[in-house]
């Protein structure tokens, strides 16, 4: 039976553009959307939209990491970097906002955007099947689709009025391509000091390259210039399964056995979150 189309799905369809051909707009039919020329995309059952095709350059979250991110979410932990998002991205947005959240994991910041901007509809992309299974479901105005950040995303020019990128990989290009002239790029990423006392007790977790945000202004500095930064650091406590999902949800989860946390010193009761929220306007 074929599946039927997601009403967030298609509040996005006038923004879509086929990945294929990268000029047509796509239409619902028969379980899939379609170009006229004739290309398809399945729309899975779990309610995105299978619009990456051929290889890809990461699988992106897999079950495991997943669970742990809807887990450690679930916890509100991080409820004060989601509020610090969603403020930069709201400041200024249009009442019907058209919000994209590229690498938009299970959809939780596109979610508490959508919460502040009543009239917005949104569309988070991501390479994780498993992670766009919750997407799907985060908010009734947010639609999700397959899609690899590095590749020209399928939308058409100025389709945004925001553009969320929240702990993700960047492709300032197709950022500025799709955002409209007054729209906002909203950045988040972590400090050096984020999780310093977990990363003490775990040496084989994931580093911050102490020259992130040099990199991040060389990157950038083209397509926008930043509007507004908030910093968002605070120190919470810290259960052993907070722990493990913190390690577990994150790139970390590669790299990090079952022996790094299970032997040594014991992991942290404690560990402090420093996040920079950023705000830009394009060049």
């Amino acid at each position: 039976m074929p599946v039927s189309l997601p009403p967030a799905l298609e509040q996005f369809l006038d923004l879509l553009r086929c990945p294929t051909c990268r000029t047509h707009r796509l239409q619902p039919g028969r379980g899939a959307l379609r170009c006229p020329a004739g290309h398809a995309f399945d729309i899975a059952r779990h309610g995105y939209a299978a619009l990456l095709t051929g290889s890809r350059a990461t699988s992106g979250d897999d079950v495991a990491m997943a669970r742990a991110r809807d887990r450690f979410l679930s916890t509100g932990t991080y409820a004060p970097v989601r509020e610090a998002v969603a403020r930069l991205a709201a400041d200024s947005a249009p009442e019907q906002a058209a919000v994209v959240d590229i690498g938009c994991g299970t959809g939780h910041y596109l979610a508490g955007l959508l919460d502040r901007l009543p009239g917005a509809r949104g569309l988070g992309l991501d390479t994780s099947v498993r992670a766009l299974r919750s997407a799907a479901r985060a908010h009734v105005r947010a639609a999700a689709a397959a899609w690899d950040v590095f590749r020209p995303f399928p939308l058409a020019d100025g389709a945004a009025d925001v553009v969320l990128v929240v702990f993700a990989p960047r492709n300032p290009a197709e950022f500025h391509r799709v955002l409209r002239p007054a729209g906002r790029l909203v950045v988040a990423r972590p400090t050096g000091r984020h999780l310093a006392e977990l990363r003490g007790r775990v040496p084989a977790m994931v580093t911050v390259d102490p020259v992130k945000e040099q990199r991040l202004h060389r990157a950038l500095d083209p397509f926008f210039g930043a509007a507004a930064t908030e910093q968002v650091e605070y120190t919470v406590p810290l259960t052993r399964q907070n722990a493990l999902d913190l390690v577990g949800m994150t790139p970390s989860a590669r790299h990090v056995s079952r022996a790094d946390l299970t032997h040594g010193d014991p992991l942290p009761d404690r560990v402090t979150v420093s996040v920079l929220a950023t705000a830009y306007r394009a060049r």
